[in-house]
């Protein structure tokens, strides 16, 4: 019996080295840019706009929402904080959501909530009602932050597949800086209709585009994932190899045990499951919630004037953004992972020591200035990689038969360690507020060395390939 899973993990391994040496042979192309496919992931990165929005949305509304409501400090840290309370539910229904009713049925239940949140806001007259379509929005962020990825992964060809995963964190910036920027003009009820746009545009959508191949060939529509295959490579592209390769791994994953939490706990996946948690708990802890909820406060606290550094903060990360997009491909995950958790560090460090010599009364004038330099840092280091990179590997490493409960398990762990962040920040800022700072960036330098000891290479591999290489 325990010969069994290694013999069907060497059959695996050698169908993917056989299918290696033909794709060598005949060259790597998989299919063109099609119209389809861009549709339909421009469809799933409305939902990650949607998401960015809500997590932008505190930083401009909270003088406005503090005065016009009346809340308290601690009210609205609940308030800032409710959104990953929601997050938690969301992320423990995605990984069921998707493998039950496929990546676009779990992106209808995820927009849903998204539209019913925002309207609560807009038209709030009372914190419960606030606090409830924040936590609606946490809800839809939670399924989007785990399905968007992996439906861009699974579908887009291997060549370009990093630039793809790579758009939805230069959206998530360009939807953080816009509502930075708008939110600093417009009142937050006008802020939170307008946030409503991108929930519309991906509500009409989801109406045409294909589910994931992979998704339907797991299911045994093979018919259907291969007639989907096509509409994303176009019509006069020779699919065969793609989908005869997508439908053999899914046949010899059959012999394996089906998904379920237990399997996480297998030796042949333990690489997949702690790398995927690792990073996002880097992520996280390293400060991504406390930069960006609270952006205003740090530039006020720090005496840089705030319109001022929402701005260019606001168009640095999107220049950024497209910096990353570019190179992901061209220099690989694993590069970008380790330029990005150094500045990650380095951002904290300058932060952290520009407000303990303003604790000293120490060059009061560069206080101002060094606290902008950092956060600048910081949030660079959140545009070129940490921001994206560590979803798009938890959706290239891990195998569709554990994507469920695993995909369930990092999302949870990402959310609850948002969670931590976002609520326990301005607490931590105000008991000392260099210290909060060092805290993230000593958690960055033990992400450094993660990063360099266990985090794998995946550019330019096929799916079936990176996922039968790391459950070896």
């Amino acid at each position: 019996m325990e010969k069994e899973p290694l013999l069907q993990k060497v059959r695996i391994q050698e169908d993917i080295e056989s299918d290696k040496k033909i794709r060598v042979n005949e060259g790597d192309y998989d299919g063109p840019v099609t119209l389809v496919l861009l549709l339909t992931t421009s469809t799933a990165l409305w939902g990650m706009f949607s998401y960015g929005t809500a997590a932008g949305f505190t930083s401009p509304a909270q003088t406005g929402i503090m005065e016009g409501l009346h809340l308290s400090l601690a009210e609205f840290s609940f308030f800032g904080s409710v959104l990953t309370i929601g997050g938690l539910v969301g992320a423990a229904l995605s990984g069921r959501l998707a493998d039950l009713y496929g990546r676009r049925g779990a992106l209808w239940v995820s927009n849903s909530f998204c539209i019913v949140g925002w309207l609560m806001i807009a038209f709030s007259q009372a914190t419960w009602s606030l606090d409830v379509g924040r936590f609606f929005l946490g809800v839809a962020s939670g399924v989007t932050s785990y399905v968007v990825p992996v439906y861009i992964v699974e579908i887009a060809p291997k060549r370009i597949r990093g630039a793809f995963s790579a758009v939805s964190s230069l959206v998530m910036c360009a939807s953080v800086s816009f509502t930075f920027l708008v939110g600093s003009v417009i009142s937050w009820q006008k802020l939170a209709l307008l946030c409503t746009v991108p929930c519309v545009l991906e509500f009409a959508g989801l109406f045409f585009i294909p589910e994931s191949p992979r998704w339907l060939s797991r299911n045994d529509r093979d018919k259907e994932s291969e007639s989907a295959l096509q509409r994303l490579r176009g019509n006069n592209t020779d699919i065969t190899k793609e989908a005869a390769e997508i439908k053999k791994y899914m046949e010899n994953l059959k012999e394996f045990k089906e998904d379920g939490f237990s399997e996480l706990f297998k030796p042949r996946y333990s690489r997949a499951v702690i790398v995927g948690i690792g990073l996002l708990v880097l992520q996280q802890l390293g400060g991504l919630s406390g930069y960006t909820f609270y952006l205003s406060s740090i530039f006020y606290k720090a005496g840089f004037p705030n319109n001022l550094g929402i701005m260019i903060a606001s168009v640095m990360q999107f220049t950024m953004s497209i910096f990353g997009l570019i190179i992901v491909d061209k220099y690989g995950r694993r590069p970008l992972l380790m330029v990005a958790t150094g500045m990650m560090c380095l951002g904290s460090l300058i932060t952290g020591l520009s407000f303990l010599l303003q604790s000293y009364a120490l060059l009061d004038n560069f206080t101002p200035i060094s606290t902008f330099i950092g956060v600048l840092v910081f949030l660079t280091s959140i545009t070129i990689g940490i921001g994206g990179i560590p979803w798009v590997m938890v959706s290239e490493m891990t195998p569709i038969n554990i994507k469920g409960s695993s995909g369930t398990l990092c999302n949870l762990t990402s959310w609850s360690s948002n969670w931590f962040v976002a609520y326990t920040f301005n607490f931590l800022f105000q008991w000392s507020s260099s210290g909060v700072f060092f805290i993230y960036s000593m958690i960055s330098g033990v992400g450094i060395l993660f990063v360099m000891k266990m985090v794998p290479e995946t550019r330019g591999r096929s799916l079936e390939d990176i996922q039968a290489d790391i459950t070896r």
